[in-house]
């Protein structure tokens, strides 16, 4: 059965599957067929717009790092080759597709039980995110069960942080009662959430760094595809450092440049397709929620309100999200040179950093520089976790059947597996040791009854934090 699932997923992909779901889950909620039947285009639409413009872009950012990389004559042995080759090997074992199979009724379990006010089903795709970690610890221990678990365990603390966040992420995005729960992106919130007071106490708060102040200040040269010219201008610099004086390298410079503030002003306009498919769900959720408590202000805290979960695309065409994002590809591989230590060299994956840093945009209320600020230091961490996971990762993606590219000995994926907590977590478990494994439970169940009794103050405090900042 697992088998045919896995074929029948493959064989339809993201942008069938999930407008099919968002339409049942609309229509489960009383939207008209009409307006559910456009939710399920626009889902559809808005992802294969993803696909093509990250398909596209992709290859040019990869490119242009390793000429970085290339120009420094520093060799890292840990090769980013992408997420897409964790996301096969997920799909390839039997304990990723019994992941995909049951836990789809687990989180109907957990959502009707109400261990969780988020409703993950509506983003099903991004479940290899847990398929992953159980994949590496199968091929790890060879224990079907304890891997098994630690993918629901894992399912179970990323949906405490995606209801801690929840408010702030619907406020900050402009989509009611909705949130993001992708296990790759979703532990950001802990950083953001720790560091934000130390950033208030060094005056970053006070610093206005949003896409409105840009505007403000640079006029035309704040504008979202004038600030794409200009990065894509020192980016392509970067890359192109040893070899300045040919006409060639300011071809691909001025191109580069071009390419990225398209970038900058299509996948805004993608992203507000995508969102077009979740804006009806969110409505009757939030017309249900009133009808249950009148038009009582304080409803937005009310214990009983619930969120859909939604794909992180709906936020990465934002504007402080995608420069945050661009701005740390050449940041982070920077870093890489430089931290003692480190094995690991992003490449393919640093397009996917907006995605990455969603949460921190949503907590700091857009503050550009503690986005950065915040993540070179979780990503730095991040760094060390996928250099310690790089044997297994290799070893594991090659098991089951993705091909590692010629001349590279150890691969990574910067999005799925530079992930300290993730990383922590997974340890505990392939240590099976019943003493890490039941601390690691005793910290959820703590943080689960926290937000439990505390939900109402712990969005208060985030929203008090949140708009401290200029």
């Amino acid at each position: 059965m697992l088998q045919e699932v896995n074929a029948i997923f493959q064989t339809f992909g993201a942008s069938v599957v999930v407008p099919l779901i968002i339409f049942i889950i609309a229509l489960l909620l009383r939207v008209q067929p009409k307006t559910a039947m456009m939710s399920a285009f626009y889902a559809g639409v808005g992802l294969t717009g993803f696909t093509w413009i990250i398909t596209e872009f992709t290859p040019v950012v990869t490119k242009i790092v390793r000429q970085m990389v290339d120009n420094t004559g520093i060799k890292l042995p840990v090769v980013d080759i992408g997420w897409q080759a964790g996301s096969l090997a997920a799909f390839g074992s039997t304990v990723g597709l019994s992941f995909f199979v049951f836990g789809l009724l687990v989180e109907l379990i957990l959502f009707a039980l109400d261990v969780t006010k988020v409703f993950l089903p509506s983003n099903i795709w991004n479940n290899f995110g847990y398929m992953i970690w159980g994949t590496l610890a199968f091929y790890v221990t060879h224990n079907y069960w304890l891997s098994l678990g630690l993918e629901f365990f894992m399912l179970l603390y990323s949906l405490v942080l995606a209801e801690i966040q929840a408010d702030r992420w619907a406020d900050y995005y402009g989509i009611e009662n909705t949130t993001v729960d992708s296990l790759h992106n979703i532990e950001q919130v802990i950083p953001a959430i720790i560091l934000d007071p130390l950033w208030n106490l060094l005056g970053f708060n006070k610093v206005k760094m949003t896409p409105k102040d840009f505007q403000k200040k640079l006029g035309v040269f704040g504008e979202p595809i004038t600030m794409g010219i200009i990065l894509g201008l020192i980016i392509g610099i970067l890359g192109n450092l040893s070899s300045l004086g040919k006409i060639s390298a300011w071809g691909q410079i001025t191109k580069f440049a071009i390419q990225l503030a398209a970038v900058m002003a299509i996948f805004p306009l993608v992203t507000n397709v995508f969102a077009k498919a979740f804006i009806p769900i969110a409505t009757e959720i939030d017309e249900q929620q009133k009808k249950r408590h009148g038009e009582n202000k304080n409803s937005r805290y009310d214990k009983r309100r619930w969120f859909l979960a939604v794909d992180d695309g709906v936020g990465y065409g934002e504007s402080a999200t995608l420069i945050s994002g661009i701005l740390l590809i050449p940041i982070m591989v920077l870093i890489a040179f430089i931290l003692p230590g480190n094995k690991t060299l992003p490449i393919v994956d640093l397009i996917a950093i907006p995605y990455m840093i969603e949460s921190i945009v949503a907590v700091t209320r857009g503050n550009i520089l503690k986005v950065i600020s915040t993540g070179i230091v979780w990503f730095s961490l991040g760094l060390y976790a996928a250099s310690w996971l790089s044997p297994v990762y290799t070893a594991a993606v090659a098991h089951y059947g993705v091909a590692i590219p010629t001349g590279v000995v150890l691969v990574t994926s910067f999005n799925l597996v530079a992930r300290p907590l993730n990383a922590l977590v997974f340890a505990a478990f392939i240590s099976e040791s019943p003493l890490w494994i039941s601390l690691a439970i005793i910290i959820y169940l703590v943080m689960l009854f926290g937000l439990r009794k505390y939900r109402s103050q712990i969005w208060h405090y985030l929203n008090k934090m949140a708009m401290k900042n200029a």
